[in-house]
């Protein structure tokens, strides 16, 4: 079964091509895990991402944003962040501050939250191994796959900030 909408893909596509960001994507049925996604785009070139929606008890935002192979180190992160008491988001977050379900979320979600008040980290680990990073777009029939340079300008010209974490 499909999760996102084929209209929030689109109205993704249009502002990546609003903003001349090339980019590539294949077509798959549904993929419920990073594994079946990256089944469905196996020998493509590019990082296979997982993307995090992480909250703290004051209910501020972040997104970190990963190779899917590592794992998260929560006491790291909160030590380089200076964050407290970081958890995962809970499902009606991920609706609420990014228009998706759980299972599809990625930097693009930033493109519906009004509220800007999502903080985006990067492993530079992955943007040191590999130009190109692959994401759902939105929707998890599709992969999209851009450059990290053209993701940022994305992320710039949706008005949010993003930092690059040594995640270890």
């Amino acid at each position: 079964m499909s999760r996102g909408s084929e209209q929030a893909y689109k109205d993704l596509a249009g502002k990546l091509n609003q903003l001349d960001i090339k980019y590539k994507v294949v077509d798959h049925p549904a993929a419920e895990t990073t594994e079946q996604a990256d089944n469905y785009i196996a020998g493509l070139e590019g990082v296979r991402t997982k993307t995090m929606f992480l909250k703290d008890k004051k209910k501020h935002f972040y997104l970190v944003i990963m190779d899917d192979k590592k794992r998260m180190d929560f006491k790291n992160f909160q030590g380089l962040t200076g964050t407290k008491r970081i958890s995962m988001a809970h499902d009606h977050d991920i609706e609420e501050q990014l228009g998706l379900e759980a299972g599809i979320v990625s930097p693009f979600g930033i493109i519906n939250n009004t509220a800007h008040n999502i903080k985006l980290y990067f492993d530079k680990e992955m943007l040191d191994s590999e130009e190109i990073l692959t994401f759902h777009p939105n929707v998890n029939t599709h992969t999209i796959f851009l450059t990290a340079s053209d993701l940022m300008k994305f992320i710039d010209a949706c008005g949010f900030e993003y930092e690059i974490l040594d995640l270890e």
